[in-house]
Formats: structure tokens, sequence, C-alpha cells
């Protein structure tokens, strides 16, 4: 559940810190005093849209901080440990929005992105809006209230998968048959160039290879010619250094010096004589494996030219005529394909269809039992909520093949007769504003029950009722409070008596500014807003007497 949410710089609040206890908490104050900001500012760390306009004059940047108790949530727990972010039975979601409109996020520490956000927030939060009803005259809404109802979204998932992969295949099946003439002319051109590179047969790094067995054959005359010369002028000829070293050592002999001056001069010719006969042994062993292979050169500037003359006819560097051949070869895979591969295809197709068609009929007989169970359970709360004469219907519509959606083969559609005797019609025909209110209030509660979130927020949902319809209401969400915990924002005395708890929005201003906070009530201070909430701004005793009677009546 949602413990604790921290508030910096949002709107009109300065710095809000509030802890959050377990059952229904029922949130009051005047219009205009913040109490749609606490959600919103909710609504950003769960990966809400965001705008600088959400950042507090005169601040640059909001931060928004919530923590969650995700010991009884294992989904969430899991989802944390597969992205090695899970701490012990704690969540803490951050986010942060500058006055540039630039956003960050983070979990437990962890920077993440707005997606990450969202995901994770579906298994924490549940959030029902001021305008659900309005959701209602729409119905291709219907349909997804009806699955979050029934808890059908893997099932919807998994058909939404088959749904793409069968409309993959119709389409690449299309294409093929659809096929112009002048895809076919494109067919006969690829087919040709891919050909004519398939018999130069190129290999990877073989171009860079032959450049360089190239250069080395062409000059291989002129190399041996400087090696021989080279050889000759070190050792094998008559004037050749070392012969001439000798004849400086025979000379250095006859000279009348002292002894070991002689030896040591005596001894850097002897080494300088054994480094030229190594060199010419060296120069001998390169020119040993050097050979002249005209026809080999032949061979190689003809490949080159073959190379290098695709290249130029292709318009591609030859260095990347590998690359572009392979490209030509992938392009003809996906436009050549024969008799054989049709027909493959066409059975691929019809498999992905008869695969598609399983999962949506399956659904479709889940969303038919449950459609009855959700109009059952509406009907009971729509007696409750003083529309004892009504009837509510789910209907389910197979439709078909032609209307095979992303969402399946059904049209579901609510009908309602307000009236005995009056056939069920659709909401948007024969429901007034304040039916729909109450309707709409009868199916998010009804979905509320069949929740596994462990936080459900109700934002004035209770808009247009009152009296005993919205003591009927406050009941239900304290039902609910005994099971999840639920936060209400509410303007009926009825529904906030209710409560668990009690929070007061109220804002005032300080050095110039307003400012909004937040403040949990105390028994003597509830009696006073209730009674608030009952006759206005001045409290007779008469309203104080009446939200004492209306508190005292809650069970202890």
């Amino acid at each position: 559940m949602l413990c604790q949410l921290s508030i910096k710089n949002v709107a009109i609040v300065e710095h809000l810190d509030l802890e959050l206890p377990n059952g229904l908490q029922a949130i009051s104050g005047e219009t205009g005093a913040g109490k749609s900001i606490m959600l919103d500012s909710l609504a950003l760390a769960l990966g809400g849209r965001a705008d600088a306009g959400c950042v507090r004059h005169g601040a640059d940047k909001a931060d928004i901080s919530a923590g969650f108790d995700i010991s009884q949530v294992p989904a969430a727990q899991e989802w944390l440990r597969s992205r090695d972010m899970y701490e012990e039975n704690l969540c803490i979601l951050r986010r942060t929005v500058t006055t540039e409109g630039r956003s960050r996020a983070w979990i437990n520490g962890q920077p993440s992105n707005l997606q990450d956000l969202r995901d994770l927030g579906s298994y924490l939060v549940e959030i029902h809006g001021q305008h659900a009803h309005q959701r209602l005259l729409d119905a291709t809404s219907h349909l997804f209230l009806l699955d979050d109802y029934a808890h059908l979204e893997e099932e919807r998932l998994a058909l939404t998968s088959s749904y793409q992969q069968w409309q993959q295949l119709s389409k690449r099946l299309n294409t093929l048959r659809e096929r112009s003439d002048e895809d076919q002319a494109r067919v006969q051109l690829l087919s040709y160039q891919v050909e004519e590179l398939q018999q130069l047969s190129l290999q990877e790094g073989e171009l860079a290879s032959l450049e360089e067995e190239q250069k080395l054959l062409a000059n291989a005359e002129h190399n041996l010619s400087l090696g021989q010369s080279l050889c000759e002028l070190t050792r094998d000829s008559d004037d050749s250094l070392v012969d001439q070293i000798r004849r400086a050592r025979s000379l250095l002999g006859q000279m009348q010096l002292k002894e070991e001056s002689l030896s040591e001069i005596d001894a850097m010719l002897d080494s300088a004589a054994i480094q030229l006969e190594e060199a010419a042994n060296s120069i001998n062993h390169a020119l040993d494996s050097y050979e002249l292979s005209p026809e080999r050169l032949q061979e190689v500037d003809q490949r080159l030219h073959q190379t290098y003359t695709l290249a130029r006819k292709h318009r591609t560097d030859p260095n990347e005529l590998l690359v572009f051949q392979q490209e030509l070869e992938h392009e003809l895979s996906l436009l050549d394909v024969n008799e054989d591969d049709l027909l493959q295809l066409e059975g691929d197709v019809q498999a992905a269809y008869q695969n598609y068609l399983a999962k949506a009929e399956s659904l479709s007989e889940k969303r038919q039992q449950s459609a009855l169970r959700l109009a059952q359970e509406v009907m009971e709360q729509l007696k409750a909520l003083s529309m004892p004469h009504s009837h509510f219907e789910v209907a389910v519509t197979t439709l078909g093949e032609k209307h095979a959606s992303i969402n399946g083969i059904d049209r579901v559609e609510f009908l309602l007769s307000a009236n005995p005797g009056q056939p069920a019609r659709p909401l948007q025909k024969v429901a007034s504003g304040g039916e729909l209110s109450r309707i709409s209030l009868a199916i998010q509660v009804v979905a509320a029950k069949a929740s596994t979130m462990p936080t459900l927020i109700f934002d004035e949902v209770d808009v247009g009722i009152g009296g005993a319809v919205a003591e009927v209401v406050g009941k239900l969400l304290r039902q609910l409070g005994e099971r999840v915990q639920v936060l209400c924002v509410t303007h009926q005395p009825q529904v906030a008596a209710q409560a668990h708890h009690h929070l007061f929005v109220s804002k005032d201003v300080r050095g110039g500014m307003t400012n909004s906070r937040v403040d949990t009530l105390s028994d003597e201070e509830r009696i006073n807003e209730i009674a608030r909430m009952l006759g206005g701004s001045e409290l007779s005793h008469h309203a104080r007497a009446h939200a004492e009677a209306m508190l005292n009546q809650l069970p202890h």
C-alpha cells in the first residue's frame, strides 16, 4: 500500500510529507485548496505526463516521491527482483520535473525511465477519476471494463500477439499476390546482379590480400636485382665490405701500437665483419623465398580488374562490394518467392488465423460468462444506489471474421432499462447524467472488489449524488477500505463520515505566496469538518450535532 507521499514545489504546494495508513481515507477541503494536487503528484510518481507548468512559481523543479509497502504484492516484488531493484518489502518511486519540462525518474534510488514507473505502478495503484462516467458514453470502453473486471489481461495479451502475427503474415501474402510488373522487373535485375556477383565469388578480406600480393609481384624483379647487388656489396664480390674489413684487420696488424689498443680495434672490426656476414645471409634467405611469377601476377591483375569493374558498375566502393552483394541477396529473398513458398505462406497465414480464432473464441466464452456476473453485481449496487427498478445488461455480441480485431471477435456494450417494462438500450440513449454517475460508481465499486490492487483512489466519483445515496456510497467505500487501502477525494459529508481516517486540505498565504497543506484531523476537528460539509462555512450547533451523530454510527 501507499505508506508515504512527499511533494515539493508542485503547483501551490511548497513542501508536503504525508504518512498514509491503511483503510478508507477521506480527503476533503474547499475547492481550489489543492486536493487534486495530491493525486496529480502521485500520478507523476507513477509515470504520468508532466510539463513545466506543474512546477511551483519561483522553484527550479518539482520533486515527488511515493513510498509503498509491497510485502503483500508479489507481482511488484518479482518485477523489482527481475531488474535487480528489490529492497525488502519497500518500493520508492521518485520523479522530478524542471521548469524547462525535463523529467527524471528513480526506482529504489536507481535511475529509471517513465515506462518502468508506469509498469511498476500498474501493480501498486488504481485511480478512478471524477469523469469516469463520461467514459461510459464511449461503447469501445465497455470491452476493456469487462476484461478488467474479469482479470482477462493475460488472455488479451496472448490474443494481441496472435493477431499481430496473423496480420503480419497476411500482409506479406497480400504483398506477394499483388506484386506489380515493376516488382517482377526488379526481381529479374536483382537476379542478374546477384548471379554476376556470386560468379565473382569474392571472399571476406580477399581484396586487401590481392592488392598486397600485386605490389609484391609487380616489384619482384626490381627487388631481386637490388637484393643481389646488396649481397655483392656486403660479401659476394672481390671487393665486398667483408673483404675490405679483412684487409683493414691485416693493415692493423702491421701497425706499431700498444697491444691493448690494437686488440680493441681489431675486435671492433671483427664484430663488423660478423654483422655484415649475418646481413648477407639474411638477404639471401629473403631472396630465396622471393620468386618471379609473371603467371601469378597476371592472375592477380585479372582478379583485381574484375573486382574494380563490378564495383564501378554498381557505383560502390570495392571494399564494400561483398556487403552490397549481401544486401541485394536479402532484397531478392524478400521479392523472389516461388510457388512452393507462396503455398507455404498461405498455410502459415491459415494456421496463424486458426491460432488467433481459437484464442478469440476462448476469450469470448470467458467474456460471456463474466458479463452475466458483472451485470448481476452492478444491479445489486444500483439497487443500493436508489435505482431499484433499473435493469442493467452487459451484451457480448460475437462478430464475424471480417470484424476480427486485436481485441477479439466481440462487441461489448452496456445496456440499461431505467424503468420497468422498457427494453434495455445503450446507455447514451437512455441514461441521465445522474444515472450515469451512479452506474459508473456501481461499476467501479464492483471492479474494485474484484481488484488485487493494494491501493485504490477515488477522485470525486460521488459527484451528482447526495443524501441517502451518498451514505450508501460511503458504506461501500468503507467496505473496500476494510480489505485494501482506499483514498477518496470527496465533497459529500456522508462519504467522509464513513472514513477510517480524514485528511483536510487547506491553503493560506505566506510572504505573498499561496501554499497548500494537508492535516490529519483529530476526532473533534473531524466533527467540525463534516459539519462544514453539511452546512457551509457557518458551523451551527445543529450541523455539529448532526456530524457527531453520523460519526457515532460508525462501527468500532
